[in-house]
C-alpha cells in the first residue's frame, strides 16, 4: 500500500501535555484529540517531511491528520495483540529499500536534505511505517483469495499496456505471475483495512483543531 506512518506515539505524549499544558503550548500544538491521547502539530510535520522525501511532494494538512488518526487506530490495535516490532535487519532493509528506489545516491541525498530528516528520522519512520503495514498484512491476508482469472486479467490490462506504452516488450505471464499476485493482494489487504478503518472511526471520539493551530 503505500501508506504513511508518524514514528510519534501519541499515547506517549498526552501525559506530557496533560502535566506541562504551558510550556508544551509554546513548542508545539495539539492537531487532533483522539479518544484521551492526542495528535500533535510535529508529528503533521514529521509525517509530511517523509512524504516529501518519498515522493517529493506532501499531502495538504486535512489529509495529513486523517492517515494519522488512521495511524492511531491501527497501532492502538496492534499494541493492544502485543504485535512484534519489527527486527533491527528488517528496518535497515526497508530503510536501503526506500533509497533504493531513487534513480541515484545523489538523487536521494538532495531530497534528503529537501526534506530535512536526518538518517536516524528516516529510520525511526520506517520502523513504524513496518510495525503497522506488517500488522495490516497479517490481519487481513489470510481473507484475501485471489485466482489465476484476476491474475490474467491484471496482466493483460495493466502490465501489457504498460510495456506498449513504453516501447518495451511486455514480460511473459509466467514471469509475471508471482509479482501480480503479490500485487493483487496487496490491493485487497488495502481495500479490506479501508472498510475496517471507516468502521473503526466512526466509532471514535475525534477533536480536529487544525483551525485553532494554525499552518
Amino acid at each position: 500500500m503505500p501508506r504513511y506512518w508518524s514514528y510519534v506515539p501519541a499515547g506517549a505524549l498526552f501525559a506530557l501535555a496533560a502535566t506541562c499544558a504551558a510550556s508544551q503550548e509554546l513548542l508545539d500544538q495539539i492537531a487532533a484529540r483522539v479518544e484521551s491521547d492526542i495528535i500533535l502539530r510535529s508529528e503533521m510535520r514529521a509525517l509530511s517531511r517523509y512524504q516529501m522525501l518519498a515522493d517529493g511532494k506532501s499531502e495538504s494538512d486535512a489529509a495529513i491528520l486523517d492517515r494519522l488518526i488512521d495511524q492511531w487506530i491501527v497501532r492502538n490495535e496492534a499494541n493492544t495483540a502485543r504485535f512484534p516490532h519489527p527486527a533491527d535487519a528488517e528496518i535497515v532493509q526497508g530503510a536501503e529499500h526506500l533509497q533504493a528506489s531513487f534513480a541515484s545516491p545523489e538523487e536521494f541525498q538532495a531530497r534528503k536534505k529537501q526534506s530535512g530528516l536526518s538518517d536516524r528520522d528516516i529510520q525511526r519512520m520506517v520502523a513504524e511505517q513496518l510495525y503497522l503495514n506488517n500488522y495490516l498484512d497479517s490481519r487481513f491476508r489470510p481473507a484475501v483469495q485471489v485466482d489465476a482469472k484476476q491474475v490474467e486479467d491484471f496482466y493483460q490490462q495493466a502490465v501489457v499496456p504498460r510495456a506498449k506504452a513504453r516501447n518495451q516488450a511486455p514480460p511473459s505471464l509466467d514471469a509475471s505471475r508471482e509479482y501480480i499476485q503479490e500485487a493483487l493482494v496487496q490491493r485487497g489487504i488495502n481495500e479490506q483495512a479501508e472498510v475496517w478503518l471507516k468502521e473503526s472511526r466512526a466509532r471514535l471520539h475525534v477533536e480536529k483543531f487544525l483551525k485553532e493551530s494554525g499552518k
